[in-house]
């Protein structure tokens, strides 16, 4: 009887385990400092690094308890050197290809006056160094040229850049290296509209970040004012990394269009959730990183929020709910 009961109880820890564990609650946001544009990238340890336009390098062994290891992107010096020629730095994206971490950034000026910059590491906490421009938008006419996102299709093995903002969020192919852009490599619209013809922005996409799922490429990106309630993250799909994106309806996302997944009212306490991160699986869950104001006495600050992704039985992703929440349970480590 006991061995029947004992091997009941392995069944059911094994069935359990198959399962999948239970999904762990963030308490957002889950860092408090502001943290714009976040990416973020796993070591080689197992544990998660995560940046953002603060630069500052974030560290965790959760996914969801996020400590300032100390450490910049940049050394001092090469920040120093990089702003003696542009005023700001933007919305960086990790990728490891090779053996190294690439770091993609946007330097600007203005939004005539921007480019993409490829830097380097052979450590997944920097300092990222050997810079060079990827592409500049007083040399290709497109107007912010911000938010760089960089994929590998592995149909091809090839290397894509994707980026943009107010100009159309546009890709590109890479060089093998991933350190530069072929020449003649031709730069092809995806998705969002101009904002000359859309200027209070709700057809303006941006924050471009790529999945692969089960046969779909998803492409998320931010739309509205950044600054406000009505950032919202949207998402399309294609079958292809350089096909065309459309949204739930069927609309394509080079029109402005995308379907809605999280998004907040004016007046609510959590505002304007948006530029989402890399999505990770954990523990059998998948979970999304993204920025979000916090309505209080520097309600334009942007800490990190991590909610999990949903998938309905069209694939389709969504949240427990269609605002960015508190989740104001404590973290679970089953």
């Amino acid at each position: 009887m006991k061995l029947r009961v004992r091997l009941a109880a392995v069944a059911i820890a094994a069935a359990l385990m198959a399962a999948g564990a239970p999904s762990a609650v963030p308490r957002n946001p889950v860092y408090p400092r502001s943290t714009p544009d976040p990416t973020c990238w796993r070591a080689p340890d197992g544990t998660w690094r995560l940046s953002s336009t603060q630069q500052r390098i974030l560290r965790s062994s959760d996914f969801f308890t996020w400590t300032d290891t100390g450490r910049r992107l940049f050394t001092r010096e090469e920040e120093r050197r990089i702003r003696s020629r542009w005023k700001n730095i933007w919305a960086p994206d990790v990728f490891r290809h090779r053996g190294e971490y690439l770091l993609y950034i946007t330097h600007i000026n203005s939004a005539e006056d921007s480019a993409i910059y490829v830097y380097s590491s052979t450590s997944p906490d920097g300092p990222f160094t050997n810079g060079r421009m990827l592409t500049y938008g007083r040399d290709t006419g497109i107007i912010d040229t911000i938010d760089p996102e960089v994929v590998r299709d592995p149909a091809s093995g090839r290397l894509w850049l994707y980026f943009g903002s107010t100009g159309k969020v546009h890709r590109v192919p890479l060089s093998s290296d991933g350190k530069s852009i072929p020449k003649g490599a031709k730069y092809e619209h995806v998705a969002g509209r101009h904002v000359h013809d859309n200027p209070d922005r709700m057809h303006v996409l941006e924050g471009t970040y790529l999945h692969w799922r089960k046969g779909w490429w998803y492409l998320f990106a931010s739309r509205g004012r950044y600054f406000d309630w009505s950032y919202a993250i949207v998402v399309g799909r294609s079958k292809k990394l350089t096909g065309e994106f459309v949204d739930r309806e069927g609309r394509p996302l080079k029109e402005g269009y995308g379907t809605v997944i999280l998004s907040s009212e004016k007046g609510d306490e959590f505002f304007g959730p948006g530029h989402n991160g890399e999505i990770f699986t954990v523990r059998g869950h998948d979970y999304m990183p993204f920025h979000c104001h916090v309505e209080g006495p520097t309600p334009q600050a942007r800490p990190l929020f991590v909610q999990e992704v949903l998938w309905d039985r069209d694939g389709w992703p969504h949240f427990a709910g269609p605002k960015p929440s508190a989740e104001t349970g404590q973290v679970t480590s089953h």
